[in-house]
């Protein structure tokens, strides 16, 4: 299995339907163990945070066994929005 930070995000994009998707490997050698993602999706919507991340965690259930480190940020499209305008 490829893990890499444009593996993880074509996996969210496609699975989540995810409007914008950013991956950063945190490592400091870039070994693809530590991982930061924002997704911004309609699928969020009216979903507490908690029920957001149990989906971007069974979107990558087969991954996040092999990494070390996972932060996500879960946004719903209007979110994003208001977000990107500060």
């Amino acid at each position: 299995m490829e893990l890499s930070a444009t593996s993880l995000r074509d996996k969210l994009q496609r699975d989540l339907e995810a409007d914008h998707v950013e991956v950063e490997d945190t490592t400091l050698n870039r070994c693809a163990t530590s991982f930061r993602v924002l997704v911004v999706s309609a699928k969020f919507e009216g979903k507490p945070l908690l029920q957001r991340h149990r989906l971007v965690n069974e979107c990558l259930a087969e991954e996040l066994p092999h990494i070390h480190a996972f932060e996500q940020k879960t946004l719903t499209p209007d979110q994003w929005a208001r977000e990107r305008q500060k």
